[in-house]
Parts: C-alpha cells; structure tokens; sequence
C-alpha cells in the first residue's frame, strides 16, 4: 500500500484574502463544499482578523456558521481520515477568542486547529505585525494557552523561509533560530513561568509550517533547509511536541510553497525524499504574495492543490484525493477572482 501524504487547501483563506472584488460567504461555502468533496485532509477556511485590514475575511464567523448548520455529514462523507479537519488563521487573542466563540455557538469542535505566524525576517515581520519576531512569538502565549485547553491542534507558519521581498535570501541558520524558539514555547516547560501552559491541558498537536512566501525556493535549497530541520538535534526537539510521534504525524513540519518561478513542484519532489508528508495547496493557484505581483501583473500564487496532488501521486504516494472532483473545485476558485486590468 502507497505511503499517504496529508494534503491541506489554503484557497479559502490565502488564496482570497487580498482579493479586492467581492466574494460573497455563500460562494465561499460553496467552495469549502467542494473541496469537501474532493477528499483534501483539511480546508484552511478563513481569519479571524480585523475587517479593517482584511475585508474580504471579515465574515469568517458568518461562514463557518453557515458550513456548521449542514452538520457533520459535510465532513465526514469523502474524508480518507475520518472527516475534513477545518481550520482557521487566529493572530491574536481577541482572534483566538471569536474563533473559540464559533465552536461554543455550534456546541461542536467546528473549528479543529488554530494557525499562528511569525517570520523568518525580521523586516517582513515588522511590517506585517509591527513586531519583530521575538515579540511575534512572545504573544503567543494567551493564545497557546486558549488552544491547549480546548484540545485544539495549533499550526505555526514561519513565513520567508527561503527569501525575503525586503532583506533578499534568508539563511537556514536563521530559519532553524525560529523554528528553535517557536519549539521551545510549545514544547519546554521552562518557558512557562507557571509550568507548561495550563497545567492538564494540552493540544490535540503542533506542527510548524515552513513558508517560501515569494516562491524564492528551490530545489536544492529545499534539500538544504529540510535536511537542517530534519537532523539529530532538531528531530529531538520536534519529538516533545504533542502528537508528534502519533501513527502518520511525523514529522511535524509542512511545506507552504508558493509557485512564482513555476518551481513548487520539484521542491514538492525534495521535500517527499526527505520524509515531509503535509504539504499546502491553494485551489486552482489562488493566492501569492502581493509583494510579488506588479500594479498590471497578478504573480501566480500557491502551488495549485491539482499540481500538488499531481506530483505527489507520480512520486508513487496515496492522497484519497478526488482528482476530478478537486479540479473542479478549482476550476470553481478561479472564477470567484477578477482578473487584473
């Protein structure tokens, strides 16, 4: 039997968070429904983020009702894993706090996995959060706290893994430095000055997100930073997250690429042969780095989920993913976005 790779869709979040045409919740349900359908492990649905800085998620409790009224069935009819595990971007605490108030409405686990992030440059981080890493990662805490006593998973992406639009190539040095304190807050009791987060809670599992925002990646440099994430030293810390050691969770980390240069696919490749086995897609392409768009060219976006799929399955791994039905599903992404004048 074919080894199985874990496959998340980001399309509902980072593929239409910086689109600027409406998109109604209703369409956006429509395409969590499809991907559903498709059999993708787990749908990145929306944000829990000001409307002020992004409108276009400003409904995301409007949308994650409206996908909690069509009960379980919605999950749980194509999921090769038991159902479609929903999760949602939550930045802060007041973030972390509405999406734990759509669960305690619907009196069900809705959402199962809280994202966070933080950056591998400092420069990106500052505009993006106006704090830098350090402080990024310290504001955490209430919001790790609010997941370990609900059992939820957490994801942490670590953004400009590979290259920065500002400071230009990031070092693994650098990557593994915050990938070391992102552990350490975790996993290490240490950094809890009250002991580990709350005691008797603990989250459902942890896993680190590696970004290549600007689709700088390559091949090789895949290899390299995989091959530091992946070593003695490393692969200690990463065995002390929770779940981390369960059947078909090791390791930890995904891959979060972005197809600028047309080279996602053979980092996939890399990434595969180094034993990663959660990779991201965006439905239909959706998303990008705005940075690496021009004002007339829109700059293709996430490694498409049907690309992704694609690769994975010809490297001679199991997804239970409905091709057709997931390129549908794209093919759906694709017209919810205006295209650029």
């Amino acid at each position: 039997m074919a080894e199985s790779v874990f496959i998340t869709d980001v399309s509902p979040r980072d593929g239409l968070q910086n689109e600027r045409s409406a998109i109604t919740t209703q369409q956006k349900a429509e395409l969590v429904r499809l991907l559903c359908a498709s059999g993708v492990d787990e749908v990145e649905v929306s944000s829990f983020v000001s409307a002020k800085w992004v409108p276009q998620l400003g409904d995301a409790s409007e949308l994650f009702r409206t996908l909690a009224a069509e009960g379980p069935e919605l999950r749980q009819q194509h999921a090769q894993r038991g159902r479609t595990i929903f999760s949602a971007l939550a930045p802060n605490e007041q973030g972390m706090k509405a999406l734990l108030g759509v669960n305690e409405a619907a009196r069900a686990k809705v959402i199962d996995k809280v994202s966070l992030f933080t950056a591998a440059s400092e420069t990106f981080n500052k505009r993006n959060t106006n704090a830098t890493i350090a402080e990024s990662i310290e504001r955490f805490r209430p919001a790790l706290a609010l997941a370990a006593k609900e059992g939820l998973w957490v994801r942490v992406y670590v953004s400009c893994a590979f290259a920065c639009p500002f400071e230009g190539e990031i070092k693994p040095g650098q990557v593994i430095k915050v990938v070391k304190q992102i552990a350490g807050l975790v996993s290490h009791s240490e950094y809890w000055p009250d002991g580990p987060i709350t005691q008797g809670d603990s989250f459902a599992g942890v896993e680190i997100a590696i970004g290549d925002t600007i689709g700088a990646a390559t091949a090789g440099r895949t290899e390299l930073l995989f091959q530091r994430l992946l070593d003695a030293e490393m692969a200690a810390w990463f065995h002390e997250f929770p779940g981390a050691n369960d059947t078909g969770r090791w390791p930890p980390l995904v891959l979060h690429l972005h197809d600028t240069f047309g080279r996602a696919g053979e980092c996939v490749k890399a990434a595969l042969d180094l034993g990663i086995r959660r990779f991201d897609g965006s439905a239909g392409g959706l998303g990008g780095c705005p940075y690496a768009s021009t004002p007339t060219t829109r700059a293709p976006g996430n490694i498409a989920t049907e690309t992704l799929v694609d690769v994975v399955h010809a490297a001679g791994f199991a997804t239970g993913v409905d091709v057709d039905r997931l390129r549908a599903a794209g093919d759906f992404a694709r017209s919810l976005i205006r295209p650029v004048p």
